[in-house]
């Protein structure tokens, strides 16, 4: 029989912050980049603020555990349809403002020439507007080569902004590329958790190493001092033999050595008796 399947523990909300940022980060800069290369058009910045913190939002409560390969491929390539989505909106509302500016400039032009005396500076698009329709002229309609550039500039822009508009969804070649991407992007995202989650098991057995050894130290170090104690090697008497040398200690030590009863001196200056007779 095999081994029940334990149980990931669940991540603490370093390591799930650290795993969304980098899953969010990955899948903005493919989607930003793959976008840019198909439409040849820049991305607006504000698109890119929010689509980095709408991946975080949705990564963060699923980086809580290891992910397999197909579940973060899968996730990636979700994200960057999504981006690309975003990213398209954007886009069409630049486009739609920047040819609403230059049909009001259109106007403003094309009226300054009609009132005399009067700069482009001075007339609003209403005004222009308003002079146009009293001149008895089509605002909508192009007058002289100038409007008439204008004009096309408009319509290319608001065709280019409608057509990003309505297809949100990319085209069959860009999904194509975004699925590769999100493939390839999946698999090194997957080899990273692996090893930051390896580093992360040893960082913890290497601390419960040290633990385990400070513990070992500080329960040597105690069994030290309690044979010390019981030893009498810091001034605490033994318990079986302190009363026994307590009391010894007011009888004076035996010499160990025989007392000798009879002494000779050899040596030594000569008796005076002695001294005399010589005289």
């Amino acid at each position: 029989m095999t081994a029940p399947h334990q149980r990931q523990a669940r991540a603490g909300a370093d390591l799930r912050l650290l795993r969304a940022a980098m899953f969010a980060a990955v899948c903005l800069v493919l989607s930003a980049g793959g976008h840019v290369l198909a439409s040849c058009a820049t991305v607006p910045l504000w698109t890119l603020g929010a689509g980095f913190l709408a991946v975080l939002v949705v990564a963060v409560p699923l980086a809580g555990r290891e992910r397999s390969l197909p579940g973060i491929a899968g996730a990636l390539a979700v994200g960057q349809l999504g981006l690309h989505a975003l990213f398209g909106l954007g886009q069409h509302g630049t486009a739609m403002a920047t040819a609403s500016g230059t049909e009001s400039l259109s106007l403003v032009e094309r009226a300054a020439r009609i009132v005399c005396g009067a700069g482009g500076a001075t007339i609003t698009p209403v005004q222009a507007r308003h002079i146009l329709e009293t001149a008895g002229i089509d605002p909508s309609g192009a007058h002289g080569a100038h409007a008439h550039a204008s004009g096309e500039a408009a319509a290319t822009h608001s065709g280019m902004a409608a057509g990003s508009a309505a297809s949100l969804l990319p085209s069959l070649p860009m999904l194509l590329a975004h699925l590769l991407a999100a493939l390839a992007a999946g698999w090194l995202l997957r080899r990273g958790d692996v090893a930051l989650t390896r580093l992360v098991r040893l960082s913890a057995q290497g601390a419960q190493v040290v633990a385990q050894g400070a513990l070992m130290r500080s329960l040597r170090a105690a069994l030290t001092l309690v044979r010390a104690l019981r030893a009498g090697l810091i001034g605490t008497p033994d318990p079986v033999t302190g009363p026994a040398r307590a009391a010894g200690a007011l009888v004076p030590p035996k010499l160990r050595t025989a007392a000798l009863q009879h002494t000779v001196i050899r040596r030594g200056p000569p008796a005076a008796a002695a001294l005399t007779l010589a005289a």
